[in-house]
């Protein structure tokens, strides 16, 4: 009997025409470090009394399908997510490289259907009706790049054969840390040790009253853009402005040799005023947690700018 391993399973991504429906074709094959991705249907316990002490049998509950779907940041398959996080790009350039920007603040983002794949099974589940909830990811000096998408989805449909098709694959290039940089008002910060970029879509599950327990949809919120900055403590520039309550412009970027590059710009970011622990005799570090707001005169929160070969998403 075959077993189920995760060196052998895949998934297929692609966008929807309509809500909860997946398209009968057009899937592109994903790269993926891991997915939590599922539904789940708890039991509700017998409350009725006069049966004795053993209680009765128990009842199905809704129906909650979502996950975390943990991918790489690479040049190509990660403009799939950010589009599915913000919605439809504006794409420049008449030929490669072409640029795509990506603006927060979109009130109608993009549903899509995940197929993840056991063939040894086999068993395909098809993840209908997902919407990108939050996308996060961490900047540091080594290790590998990746992040982390949180999915609500309307539903699962699990079958024996894969419903995807023959999924397109993709190129895989990889950005990695040693390709990163954090600006802060266009000049190098310095001194960062680690940082935490975090967007959130703040979805409100719609749900009603259904037959089949699934909801109705998801409804983006107001957004937030958060995260921190550690940095070894050497001078008083970031704790001045959190004194002084002023915004400023932190650029997250990564940029490879052959020219392909990802950056994101908040575009007005607020500091608060941090906690400067003296622990041991090792360096000082300081952590600020920061939060980004719509700035008046770009007129967004964000900007997420991806550049490579590819012409449309």
């Amino acid at each position: 009997m075959a077993r189920a391993q995760g060196a052998r399973a895949q998934m297929g991504f692609a966008f929807e025409t309509t809500y909860g429906t997946p398209p009968v074709g057009g899937f592109t094959k994903m790269p993926f470090a891991s997915t939590t991705l599922g539904a789940e249907q708890p039991l509700q316990t017998s409350e009725l009394l006069g049966y004795g002490r053993d209680p009765q049998a128990p009842i199905k509950d809704a129906v909650t399908a979502d996950g975390n779907v943990v991918v790489p940041i690479d040049v190509e398959a990660f403009g799939f997510w950010l589009k599915a996080c913000f919605g439809e790009p504006v794409t420049t350039g008449a030929e490669a490289p072409y640029t795509h920007a990506f603006h927060s603040g979109n009130w109608s983002l993009p549903s899509f259907s995940i197929e993840t794949g056991m063939p040894e099974v086999p068993r395909y589940a098809m993840y209908a009706g997902c919407m990108v909830d939050s996308l996060n990811w961490q900047m540091a000096r080594s290790g590998l790049l990746t992040a982390t998408t949180s999915i609500v989805a309307q539903g699962e449909t699990i079958a024996t054969s894969t419903a995807a098709g023959t999924p397109a694959d993709i190129a895989l290039k990889r950005f990695g840390h040693f390709n990163g940089a954090i600006t802060r008002n266009g000049g190098n910060i310095g001194n960062v040790v680690s940082a935490d970029i975090n967007y959130a879509n703040n979805l409100d599950r719609i749900e009603t009253i259904r037959a089949d327990g699934k909801i109705d949809g998801a409804d983006p919120s107001i957004a937030a853009l958060t995260g921190n900055v550690v940095i070894r403590f050497a001078d008083q520039s970031l704790v001045n402005q959190a004194l002084n309550g002023d915004p400023c412009t932190l650029e997250f970027s990564y940029k490879l040799a052959s020219g392909e590059h990802l950056t994101l710009t908040a575009h007005a970011v607020y500091l608060p005023r941090p906690r400067i622990e003296i622990s041991g005799p090792q360096g000082v570090q300081a952590t600020f947690d920061w939060q980004a707001a719509s700035d008046v005169v770009v007129g967004r929160m964000c900007t997420v700018t991806l550049t490579n070969d590819r012409k449309t998403y």
